[in-house]
């Protein structure tokens, strides 16, 4: 077992934005489309982390054409090229699921830490 422990740590991202639940990030993707590669930007909030070490994952929503899109980004995946966090936000839940009741300027209403 200790094997597989080590082997996982060199896959472990080093330079990783701090961010909790409840911020609003951009995640920089990179994404491949025959032999191009480019980066998309995913913009949203944090409504969700779960996970640990190499597991480690977290879901970004935003509202795109007044329809909800969620994404789930492992967080030590070699496409995700950056994390910005834009805003950082003050909950108290450790998730945000019931953003997804939400219509319009309400779903990412989040309340500003500071």
């Amino acid at each position: 077992m200790d094997i597989i422990r080590k082997i996982e740590q060199e896959q472990l991202k080093e330079d990783l934005a701090v961010f909790n639940v409840g911020d609003t990030v951009k995640v920089h993707c990179r994404v491949v489309e025959g032999d191009k590669e480019r980066v998309q930007i995913f913009a949203g909030l944090v409504i969700a982390k779960g996970g640990s070490g190499i597991n480690a994952a977290f879901t970004v929503r935003k509202i795109s054409y007044g329809e909800g899109v969620e994404r789930v980004f492992p967080v030590h995946t070699p496409r995700i090229a950056q994390i910005e966090v834009t805003n950082k936000g003050k909950v108290r839940r450790a998730k945000l699921h019931y953003l997804r009741k939400r219509v319009g300027k309400r779903a990412l209403l989040v309340k500003s830490a500071g």
